[in-house]
């Protein structure tokens, strides 16, 4: 260097030379006179005072301080404050006689940021002075760094597509179930009713208290049988798997459903306040947009702890937004979201609940879900007092949503109507048999049966079959209707459990028949069976072109 050495180096008398190991041309003085300030690599002399006593140009060019800045000061104040400990016990190994390195730490850049070093140290304790080399590895660093934080983030992916697969194994899982559930859930919501009729008769004409104890009973029993309908109904509504079907969606109806299902998760946390105002339809898919209620809801309730639900509360609210939107708010009396939170809330994999309480994906399908209906999702949250969720949804361009109107009932007919009912469970057919017990009612847990019989020139007024069955399903017997059959293929009406596959849910959608959802209603299903009794053979003739 240039520069004079420093007192403190002058007083140590010479420099020694390098260690013995060192390349040959280093041991000549003049040459490592020159060698030292022409090092790429930063080299240094320093006392066992903690000062540094010489250091080459690369300290200047890398950290920016001049080296009469950096021999002012102890050294260690140029060690990161989490590295020091480290460094000061490397220094005092050397201090006593043993060779230090790889040790590797980080010092202060002039500008505040910090480099990382890779040391190799000897001391020469006669003279209190230890001779060192260091290599800058910061982009070494960044890139491991870069490299830990691509396999933690490929790490959490790989987690979350495992959940997200699990997920869907379960929502697969749940539309089957309820489809299993359904199919023994019609006889015994049917026959339930069908008791209750038979009692009232009993009790019209033979009043007295057992009677009417085995009529609240039954009541008793028809209200349980209602709540497992509405659970059913709401698995297979919002376990669908097939592609998103956008249909004009009555706002209301939909939320009281995902309330339903939400109620054992509320109901220990928070009292539910609904405040329903008028509403537009809007176009939506129902599974998908009742998924976004159902995860507003559980947010919410997430928001409380276990008991003193009276304390707390839930408030959903719909209204028709001056622009002419659906608006609906999902908004709790919590202790609201962290202001640092609040502007990540809808990143995917951000959560503010602990390890394990959530996989961070939730608001952010929820947002994406909304959006890509064309509305906004925001929140406003009050730490301390609670938070609004809002979402804005446009109107839909249908007047009105299609929803099935309670028909008048008909007038009665004095014949009796002749129905074929296909379904592979026995008890749901027996079941048929007993609701329309006024008509003539022809049951096969077969397909392939029920074909035969028509084949013989056996006509029915009706025919009820069940969509989703073993050896011939509903679709393929329909397709052989219309093709030998169109007359009767025009009178097929569908009574399904649910859990369509995706072929059931392109058949529905290509085929105009009615269908009925199980579990069955009996009056209903009288209503539909004579309807079809009343209808004039014209316009069987014309559904059956159409069929065609």
């Amino acid at each position: 260097m240039s520069s004079p050495e420093p007192p403190e180096l002058a007083a140590a008398g010479p420099v020694p030379p390098l260690p013995v190991d060192a390349p040959s041309a280093l041991r000549d003085e003049s040459a490592a006179e020159d060698f030292f300030d022409f090092l790429l690599d930063h080299v240094c002399v320093a006392g066992f005072d903690g000062y540094f006593k010489r250091l080459n140009p690369s300290w200047t060019r890398t950290l920016g301080w001049t080296a009469e800045e950096m021999m002012s000061r102890p050294s260690a104040e140029f060690v990161h404050p989490e590295d020091r400990e480290l460094t000061l016990a490397g220094r005092a190994r050397l201090k006593n006689g043993a060779p230090l390195g790889p040790l590797v730490n980080r010092y202060l850049c002039k500008d505040g940021s910090y480099r990382w070093f890779q040391w190799s140290s000897v001391a020469h304790a006669g003279r209190a002075l230890v001779y060192a080399s260091a290599r800058d590895i910061s982009e070494q660093k960044q890139a491991e760094t870069r490299l830990l934080e691509a396999t933690a983030a490929q790490g959490q992916l790989e987690r979350q597509l495992v959940f997200a697969e699990r997920m869907a194994s379960v929502g697969t899982l749940a539309a089957g179930v309820a489809h299993e559930i359904n199919n023994p859930l019609s006889y015994v919501t049917a026959n339930i009713a069908l008791i209750l009729e038979e009692l009232r008769t009993i009790s019209a004409e033979f009043p007295s208290e057992r009677a009417t104890e085995l009529s609240r009973m039954a009541l008793e029993a028809q209200v349980g049988a209602e709540r497992i309908r509405k659970v059913v109904h709401g698995l297979t509504t919002f376990s669908r798997a097939e592609e998103e079907r956008r249909t004009p969606l009555d706002v209301k109806p939909l939320l009281e459903l995902a309330i339903e299902m939400t109620h054992n998760e509320i109901s220990h946390r928070a009292r539910i306040v609904k405040e329903f105002g008028p509403i537009p339809v809007v176009d939506a898919d129902e599974a998908r947009l009742g998924q976004v209620f159902i995860n507003l809801l559980v947010n919410a309730a997430q928001a409380f702890p276990d008991g003193q639900s009276d304390a707390h509360e839930i408030r959903v609210v719909t209204s028709t937004a001056a622009d002419g939107r659906a608006g609906i708010e999902v908004r709790d009396t919590g202790e609201g979201i962290p202001a640092a939170a609040i502007g990540r809330i809808f990143d995917p994999f951000f959560t503010t609940k602990p390890i394990g309480g959530g996989s961070g994906l939730g608001l952010s399908i929820c947002h994406n879900i909304v959006t890509g209906l064309g509305g906004t999702l925001t929140v406003e949250s009050w730490e301390g007092r609670g938070t609004a969720f809002r979402i804005a949804l446009p109107a839909s361009s249908a007047k009105q949503v299609q929803v099935p109107t309670a028909r008048s009932a008909p007038p009665p007919c004095a014949r009796r109507a002749s129905v074929l009912v296909v379904d592979d469970e026995l008890a749901v057919g027996s079941l048929l048999r007993r609701v329309l017990r006024d008509h003539d009612v022809t049951v096969f847990t077969r397909a392939r049966e029920a074909l035969q019989l028509l084949g013989s020139g056996s006509r029915f007024d009706i025919i009820l079959s069940d969509l989703m069955m073993p050896e011939m399903s509903g679709m393929e017997f329909f397709d052989q209707l219309t093709e030998h059959f169109p007359e009767s293929a025009a009178r097929t009406v569908f009574v399904s459990g649910g859990a369509f596959s995706p072929s059931a849910r392109a058949f529905l959608d290509r085929v105009t028949n009615e269908r009925v959802q199980k579990p069955i209603d009996p009056q209903s299903m009288r209503k539909l069976v004579q309807r079809y009794l009343l209808r004039p053979s014209s316009a069987v003739l014309g559904d059956a072109l159409k069929v065609v």
